[in-house]
């Protein structure tokens, strides 16, 4: 009986219901109120860092370029890591760690999600825990992108397992985190309509859920936690609009580098954007997408023989993989450029802000000339641990990269045991 009710639906409004939810969780997804207390408990771990910044390659690192070839402190610095070098005490480099997941692009987000590509991210499962008490609970940038990903190479999910979408444009994201006198007026109006229309559909959808069929009852009750997720982050967003953040006055291009061949100097307007929030706080969680598509760089004055992706897929042919270490250091003089800058700025308790941020520098894709995503180089900076230099784990051996996510969440004070298919922790690493 319950399919001939459904099929007599006033179709029209239930599509709109529907639509108007299925376009929700394309925007961020804010945890519940379980979450919050379980925000505000962690909060109280202050002597540990604050704020957790992630930055993925698509296209992943050279292995031989990106790893030391020796253990421990007293290393060698690698090619790409050159930039680097003079933070070579606020860095550990880890070798050998992946999550077990599938090969190919197609399971990039493993990087973030664990096993699972399309799971619960990391960042977000962050996020939920330390991210609700700012204006953003978490940002989600690129740069390099053509276009925006929707899943397939996307980096962040939400506890729904639905990505949310990475911003490339820098000037938005300026004017979202500066906002002035009129713009408040506007946003305040938009918000208070937004979240007026936001009870319609809300009530419309209950009516109808009652009729639907148990399947999709479910899957509208997923929906029904992103809208009540989405009111919350608009009552979060109206508190903070009596208090705006001072604006810094940062020097923006007169054109955002959106073009996929500016992806270096976009990412030098990312990295400065993500200090400057984490400074003002109007996040402790951010991300930053490192996309790879065929564009084709210039560095030193020269034409690199092919285009990103084609660099990627060397063959191991030498002049492909020389170009394509240059590739790779030139974004890791960006992110020098942001350690830097980190190290400069003042966070807590007298430390830097460096000091209070634990940045994870990775991919998901371990060779992306082999489209094998065993083996993922990774890097961790700041958050105040010790850091060991190079840390080699045995290809064979159980160790995970979920692993070392799961110290990275306790020394951010959040009480967490578990991780995708990770059970364990690496303090004995990292401390």
């Amino acid at each position: 009986m319950k399919s001939s009710v459904y099929s007599t639906l006033d179709r029209r409004h239930f599509l709109r219901a529907v639509t108007a939810c299925i376009a929700l969780p394309a925007l961020d997804v804010f945890a519940d109120e379980k979450v919050k207390t379980v925000a505000s408990h962690s909060n109280a771990a202050k002597e540990g860092p604050r704020n957790f910044v992630a930055i993925g390659a698509y296209l992943g690192w050279h292995q031989n370029a990106f790893y030391p070839k020796e253990i421990g402190f007293d290393y060698k610095l690698p090619p790409t890591l050159k930039p680097i070098e003079s933070h070579r005490k606020d860095f550990t480099i880890f070798s050998g760690l992946d999550h077990r997941s599938g090969n190919g692009h197609n399971n990039w987000s493993n990087f973030l999600c664990g096993q699972m590509p399309g799971k619960y991210s990391f960042d977000q499962l962050v996020a939920d825990h330390i991210g609700q008490s700012s204006r953003f609970a978490s940002l989600q940038l690129t740069t390099g992108s053509g276009e925006n990903r929707t899943g397939k190479g996307a980096m962040n999910f939400s506890k729904e397992n639905i990505y949310l979408p990475m911003m490339r444009r820098p000037s938005v994201l300026y004017r979202q985190m500066f906002i002035t006198k009129e713009d408040r007026i506007r946003t305040e109006y938009l918000l208070k309509s937004g979240k007026s229309a936001l009870d319609h559909v809300v009530g419309e959808a209950k009516r109808l859920s009652g009729d639907l069929p148990a399947s999709d009852r479910a899957k509208l009750e997923e929906y029904f936690h992103s809208l009540r997720s989405l009111e919350g982050r608009m009552a979060r967003q109206l508190r903070t609009l009596d208090n705006p953040v001072k604006d810094p006055g940062y020097k923006l291009p007169e054109n955002d580098p959106i073009t996929p061949n500016l992806q270096m100097e976009a990412s030098v307007i990312m990295y400065d954007l993500i200090a400057i929030a984490l400074e003002t706080g109007l996040t402790r969680v951010a991300t930053l997408f490192l996309d790879g598509l065929g564009q084709v760089f210039t560095i030193n004055g020269r034409p690199l023989s092919s285009g990103y992706h084609g660099l990627s897929h060397h063959g191991n042919d030498p002049a492909m993989i020389r170009d394509l270490i240059l590739l790779e250091t030139a974004h890791l003089e960006c992110f020098a450029s942001f350690l830097k800058v980190l190290k400069g700025k003042k966070g807590t308790k007298g430390k830097s802000l460096l000091d209070d941020t634990i940045i994870l520098l990775g991919t998901g894709m371990g060779d992306a000339s082999r489209h094998s995503n065993r083996d993922l180089p990774t890097l961790v900076a700041g958050g105040g641990f010790k850091h060991r230099g190079h840390h080699a784990v045995n290809k064979d051996s159980d160790k995970l990269l979920g692993d070392l996510y799961i110290t990275i969440a306790q020394k951010l004070g959040m009480k967490v045991n578990s991780f995708s298919n990770s059970k364990r922790n690496m303090n004995e690493v990292l401390s």
